[in-house]
């Protein structure tokens, strides 16, 4: 059932872009199906759509009875586009009202929230109903007591979110959007929707698959319940009745699976179950849900502890994916616009996906158990930046454990959930020994990553360790399974198709969609040589979309794809076939050939080419050191140098496959004949083939002398670069 608010002044607000499904959103009834799919129930009322909003300030009375001053579009985030208001207000008041359907009569009206950040209070009738905190758990409330006999009802919510302010879970979001850093999200950003349920009903069920033994363990979870209920739970496959089993409510139930069919990203088998309360033999509840059967376990394999699928050793490979809209924030235009998101990983290749320091509506989850992806799902962090004007209050250690075991309690049913990452690298990480021992207490059937890219101490299941842009593979360990958390970040830039016209970039930057797929199948060869030489068992690229100054990922912000899906998907099935490359200019990992260069900043047109470099000093690369070696020294924090060189005769097909083979730390620039070819500002510590800036490649003269110019700076630590020339030849 729906319930339809008449529109009347909102209308959405334009961000700097928008994706394709925010035109196809319908403000009389956005995200209209039912929000819960391993809980649902046959009548409902949807509650999205145009409520009243105004902003808040601390001591506001309740505006009960009174119209507010604006309107918002339910369940867009305040800061969003879609919301009709795209402003930063961190109080709020929400104000509409519903009528409770004739044929609800006799029974309890729940009211359900899927989100609220962060805190919420709810009125009916003008009474509190009650509070709720936590920007990423669902909550409920029975509003029954606070309802009048009949006709309107009036339904008030204020919203408050400290974002920064507190030391609360918040992921990514920030008041003060820089960096790696986005815009914060307030207020309701789910679907809000009313239920009646009986007096006694089903609270939640807790659903445990037994590969091994083959069955599924099913606890259903009541409410209001007096002695004597009975629960009846009947599993399904594809409509016919493969088992069922009768029994007592609160307490675990089971019903054989013969043979079953497991679930795998090939193979996303779901098992439909339907759930009964009984009370002397008659019906008083029921409910819907699903369930698949799939084991996630560390084993040992050729003597490394690997991480195992069913039993089997299945290479996870996939996209660190953050959940942000440039319309919605943290909320997807439309179910269309979620259900592409993770279709995408798929058509790329991947069968993991790592859900980034953000918990997303359920619908979500039910995409990636059908469509079949495996999900590392990331605790939000609680203190998720260091910077200038983005303040690190202390963290609310309560409150982290608080959402912490909602999170596990309420995706708990998940089969594509596999492991929960408790921490995102050093962010707010505290007490992590005691955190693994509740989360392996709380859920003994899925792995633990103690912290992704943070300090390792052994505890949970998982090494994970995060390299940019290469990867890299975690020291060995006879307890923990070896991944790379995070790598990658190769940026491109799609002109239309980005948050900031001027802004933004990667860890590397590729100049050309095929760039792009080159690099990151060598990423892949490393990945594979880790795998196989060193047991890695997984690995997460950096990203799977740009968000706002981030532009690397496979998809712009509004979700237009950089590179063919197919070769990415080659590539991830390590089937992408090696490139060759013949040398233009040698680095000194093949010839040495010297290199004028200078340690003092020289004039503006340095990297020209009829600049006089004659007063340089000559020297051969590398220079600085790389892991010990070096051939001439380097000690202070710049260095520019040039050279000249002849690449002979070319067509227009070599000049477009001319690469820049380099390693440097930690930022560098590479001019060819004056043109801006190449830049990267973050370190490298191993040779890698960089695609040519269009204009370079323009700039590039064949069968004559070229100059090409370098510049590196260091900020302590590591010193080096190495420049080369080579020619891309595709594999074959």
């Amino acid at each position: 059932m729906v319930c339809v608010f008449p529109a009347g002044a909102w209308s959405p607000k334009r961000a700097p872009i928008m994706t394709k499904w925010a035109a196809q959103v319908d403000p009389k009834l956005p995200w209209p199906d039912y929000p819960r799919p391993q809980l649902v129930r046959k009548d409902w009322l949807n509650l999205n759509g145009i409520w009243e909003f105004q902003a808040g300030t601390p001591d506001d009375p309740v505006p009960a009875g009174q119209e507010l001053t604006g309107e918002i579009l339910v369940p867009y985030p305040i800061e969003s586009a879609l919301s009709g208001v795209m402003e930063a207000h961190d109080r709020g008041w929400y104000r509409r009202k519903f009528t409770v359907p004739a044929g609800w009569a006799g029974q309890n009206v729940k009211l359900n929230f899927g989100a609220v950040d962060y805190e919420a209070e709810v009125f009916v009738n003008g009474k509190s109903v009650g509070v709720h905190r936590g920007g990423y758990d669902p909550f409920s409330f029975d509003i029954t007591p606070f309802l009048k006999g009949s006709g309107d009802q009036e339904l008030i919510v204020r919203v408050f979110d400290p974002t920064n302010q507190a030391g609360y879970p918040r992921g990514k979001q920030t008041s003060n959007p820089e960096g790696i850093m986005y815009t914060s999200t307030t207020g309701i950003w789910q679907t809000v929707w009313l239920e009646p349920v009986a007096p006694i009903s089903i609270a939640n069920l807790q659903i445990v698959p037994d590969v091994d033994g083959g069955k599924v363990r099913v606890r259903v979870n009541t409410a209001g319940a007096p002695a004597g209920i009975t629960a009846r739970v009947v599993a399904r496959d594809d409509g016919k009745v493969i088992g069922s089993v009768e029994g007592k409510a609160d307490g675990d139930l089971e019903i054989p699976i013969p043979n079953a069919k497991l679930w795998s990203p090939e193979s996303p088998h779901l098992y439909d179950l339907e759930v009964q309360l009984l009370k002397d033999g008659k019906i008083v509840d029921s409910v819907t849900s699903y369930f698949g059967m799939r084991k996630i376990q560390i084993a040992d394999v050729d003597g490394k502890k690997k991480i195992l699928l069913n039993g089997k050793f299945e290479f996870q490979i996939g996209p660190l994916d953050q959940g942000f809209w440039p319309d919605g924030i943290y909320t997807p235009p439309t179910e269309a616009a979620l259900k592409a998101d993770i279709q995408t990983m798929k058509d790329l290749g991947f069968n993991m996906v790592r859900k980034h320091i953000k918990v997303e509506p359920a619908r979500w989850y039910y995409w990636t158990d059908k469509l079949g992806l495996l999900v590392w799902q990331d605790m939000p962090s609680a203190n998720s930046y260091q910077g200038k004007i983005n303040p690190r209050p202390p963290v609310d250690t309560a409150a982290f454990e608080r959402e912490l075991r909602a999170m596990i309690a309420n995706l708990g049913n998940t089969p594509s959930i596999i492991m929960w990452v408790i921490f995102n690298e050093g962010q707010g990480q505290h007490d992590t020994g005691q955190l693994v021992d509740l989360v392996h207490q709380l859920d003994p059937t899925r792995l633990v990553n103690e912290a992704s890219g943070g300090k390792i101490f052994g505890f949970g299941d998982i090494a994970d360790i995060h390299a940019y842009p290469a990867p890299k593979c975690p020291p060995p360990s006879s307890t923990q399974a070896l991944v790379c958390g995070e790598y990658g970040g190769i940026g491109f830039k799609v002109p239309d198709h980005m948050w900031f016209v001027d802004r933004g970039g990667g860890y590397t930057n590729a100049a050309s969609a095929e760039d792009l797929v080159n690099l990151y199948a060598e990423f892949i060869e490393k990945i594979r040589r880790f795998r196989d030489e060193q047991g890695l068992s997984a690995a997460v690229y950096t990203e799977l979309t740009d968000v706002m100054t981030e532009i690397n990922g496979m998809m712009t912000y509004d979700r237009v794809l950089k590179v063919p899906a197919a070769e990415i998907a080659r590539a991830n099935h390590f089937a992408f076939p090696a490139p060759t490359y013949r040398t233009v200019i040698p680095t000194s990992d093949e010839k040495p050939e010297p290199w004028r260069y200078t340690t003092t900043k020289p004039a503006h047109e340095w990297s020209a080419p009829d600049f006089d470099d004659s007063k340089w000093t000559e020297g051969l690369p590398l220079f600085g050191k790389l892991k010990g070696k070096g051939t001439t020294p380097w000690a202070t924090p710049d260095i520019w140098m040039r050279r000249t060189f002849n690449p002979g005769p070319l067509t227009a097909e070599q000049i477009a496959s001319l690469v820049i083979k380099e390693v440097h730390d930690d930022e560098v620039q590479v001019f060819i004949n004056g043109v801006p070819a190449f830049d990267a500002h973050h370190p490298v510590e191993s040779y890698e083939y960089r695609g040519l800036s269009a204009a370079a490649r323009q700039a590039v003269k064949p069968g004559a002398e070229n100059v090409i110019a370098v510049h590196c700076l260091t900020r302590g630590g590591g010193q080096c670069v190495d420049i080369g020339l080579s020619e891309r030849i595709p594999g074959k």
